[in-house]
């Protein structure tokens, strides 16, 4: 089981544990209440009304959880294969536990608490928590404009502190396994490679905390990756009881010690989301296709000159390819006739001197050994040389090499970049005190005007690009489900001021998250998110539940709307909002104990979110929910009868259903 699927079923702890809570606290006191009364009614029938009572409730709550989720799925690529386990485990943890608290919960409640006592058992901690917030919500429900003006300012700061913090989608994963990339100039030699490699896994070995060392050099035979000889990977453990950070930055210390080597030191679940999670390095990249290199560098002069002078681009360069020297043979063809030498002959003996033939095999034992024709070094090493080699006519003469080809060493790319079938060039650009999509534009709008050979074409790239392309696809996915959200929401509440309300205010809950970041370090990461997810899906849940018991007491139970409604409803909901926070936070505690270590890097900040925002989160379903049912929760014609005065008495305010 791996961290994502792991991070999603903790995100579903609130959920399990608020499912088990409501079921049985309603069944709790529904039992308590007819054995008072005296009533005749069978044990399961009681239980199975009162499951019943919180059934809707539940059921909208968990399809709203479903639903927001539900984007994850419509994420393509490498982002959606990597984030979909995760939607996958919380969505099946939430309709699970909306199935066992449906049929499972009423069934053992039937089994435990049949014959238990009548008598209500209250725990110290509710004694003294029931009376102090019935006293404060007795205040604050009658000062409404007060509680609004104090969510606004909560979610203003919220908005304004958003800005502040870093974002940084995967955390830095503390694995044991240490993956190091180390890169030579194209055309290094593999003995140069192996020596280097050598050296470093020498160096490394002697760091204290360093276990072992593995290295490899180029590609195998049947390898995946497609690299060179100038490539390299090394591995070194890490012993689990040396100290993790100090030990990474040694290693750090000594690979970057290797002056014209590029180095990546990363862990390997790094390496595997890197396809995730990497952006361009540079705000905005306009890729050139084309056939031919030569062709493409002349274009790549035009592009930059039409790109030049755009409002907000800085460090407008062209990625060129790595060059190398490389010895061309060009056939003079006509030279060649006069001796009736055919240019193939000149290309194969120039090519047995400089890379060699094989001639032959030798057999020796179980083993076969290439027999190979090669010119001598001396003979490979100069012009001059290469020159006068000697090539034989049909007529049994010889001709110098020099005669017949021009030799000469030019530049050629040691690597040819390319996708599909196209080659391409990279013209890379920051932008600087613009905003990104405004100079994206400028940068369309000018390419339009560049005229390219048949077959030559750019495209924008880069961070503007990806973002765009990922808000086309999730932009209409995620209006649909606000709106499906909404909709449940006035499914439940039979009101669509309450479920506007409730859809606006619903995001207050989660501010308690952003101060929680803000104070350990101010980073987004994956975790942060899920968090934010699981506070949501609690404060949806709170609400619906205490406004659909308020709307229950009023048309069931013959409660007149107004201030006792509410201060009845905070006799009943508040303890079970309470304990649910409680036992969540309990349950995350742990991981914010033991800090920063392997296996927590997801957990962690999700934890911290999840404590910071059940604050706000209960907070919000203690005292803002029920002000805003009082104020907004009375029937259309109650609430013209009050316009007039512009006072709210609400004790004395009746619903018509």
């Amino acid at each position: 089981m791996n961290a994502i699927v792991v991070a999603g079923l903790l995100m579903a702890i609130s959920v399990l544990v608020d499912d088990a809570i409501i079921d049985v606290e309603n069944i709790m006191r529904r039992l308590r209440q007819h054995r008072q009364e005296g009533s005749l009614k069978s044990t399961m029938s009681i239980i199975l009304e009162a499951s019943s009572e919180v059934r809707s409730a539940i059921i909208y709550a968990t399809l709203i959880l479903a639903l927001t989720v539900v984007p994850v799925f419509f994420i393509g690529g490498s982002s959606g294969i990597f984030f979909q386990p995760l939607a996958v485990s919380y969505a099946l943890a939430v309709l699970a536990s909306m199935l066992v608290a449906l049929t499972v919960t009423p069934a053992l409640c039937l089994l435990l608490l049949g014959n238990g006592s009548t008598v209500r058992r209250v725990s110290p901690l509710v004694a003294r928590f029931q009376p102090a917030y019935e006293r404060s919500l007795a205040r604050i429900v009658q000062r409404p404009r007060a509680v609004f003006l104090t969510v606004a300012v909560i979610v203003v700061v919220g908005l304004v502190a958003l800005p502040f913090l870093n974002q940084s989608l995967m955390p830095s994963f503390k694995e044991q396994d240490i993956l190091i990339h180390l890169n030579g100039a194209p055309g290094t030699s593999q003995p140069e490679m192996s020596r280097i490699v050598a050296r470093v896994s020498t160096e490394l070995r002697a760091i204290p905390g360093v276990e072992n060392v593995g290295a490899h050099v180029g590609r195998a035979v049947f390898g995946d990756q497609v690299v060179n000889v100038n490539s390299s990977e090394l591995w070194a453990s890490v012993d689990p009881s040396a100290d993790y950070d100090a030990t990474v930055a040694a290693i750090r210390t000594v690979v970057n010690g290797y002056p014209g080597f590029q180095s990546k030191v990363e862990t390997y679940l790094q390496e595997r989301t890197s396809d995730v999670i990497t952006k361009t390095d540079n705000s905005v990249v306009v890729r050139l296709y084309g056939d031919a290199q030569g062709v493409l560098r002349s274009n790549v002069e035009d592009v930059k000159k039409a790109l030049t002078g755009i409002e907000g681009i800085a460090d407008l360069h062209a990625a060129f390819p790595v060059e190398e020297p490389t010895l061309e043979i060009a056939v003079d063809i006509a030279k060649a006739q006069q001796y009736g030498i055919k240019p193939g002959d000149v290309r194969r003996a120039a090519a047995t001197v400089m890379s060699g033939i094989q001639v032959g095999s030798l057999f020796e034992e179980q083993k076969v050994f290439d027999v190979v024709v090669l010119g001598t070094a001396e003979a490979r090493n100069s012009l001059t040389s290469i020159r006068n080699l000697l090539i034989s006519t049909p007529g049994g003469e010889q001709v110098r090499l020099g005669d017949v080809a021009d030799v000469r060493v030019v530049s050629v790319p040691s690597v040819i970049r390319h996708e599909a079938v196209k080659r391409y060039i990279d013209i890379t650009a920051s932008v600087q005190g613009r905003d990104l999509g405004a100079v994206t534009a400028d940068i369309k709008s000018r390419l339009l005007q560049v005229q390219l050979p048949l077959e030559y074409h750019a495209e924008v790239l880069g961070e503007q690009a990806e973002q765009q392309a990922a808000q086309t696809r999730s932009l209409t996915v995620v209006v649909a489900i606000a709106i499906g959200i909404l909709l449940l929401l006035q499914s439940v509440y039979q009101s669509w001021r309450l479920a506007l309300l409730s859809f606006v205010t619903l995001p207050s809950a989660l501010v308690g998250g952003l101060v929680a970041i803000y104070a350990s370090g101010g980073v987004i990461s994956l975790g942060s998110l899920i968090g934010f997810l699981a506070i949501f899906g609690l404060a949806a849940r709170n609400a619906i539940v205490m406004i659909n018991r308020y709307q229950d007491l009023e048309r069931s139970e013959g409660e007149a709307f107004g201030l006792g409604l509410v201060m009845r409803g905070a006799q009943e909901r508040p303890a079970a909002i309470l304990m649910t926070a409680l036992a969540t936070g309990l349950m995350l505690v742990p991981a914010l104990i033991l800090g920063d270590i392997p296996g927590l890097e997801i957990i962690r900040p999700m934890a911290i979110v999840m404590l910071g925002g059940l604050v706000t989160s209960t907070l919000f379903s203690l005292f803002v929910i029920p002000t805003m049912y009082l104020r907004f929760g009375a029937s259309r014609e109650a609430d013209i009868e009050l316009l007039p005065t512009d006072t709210v008495d609400f004790p004395t305010v009746a619903a018509d259903d």
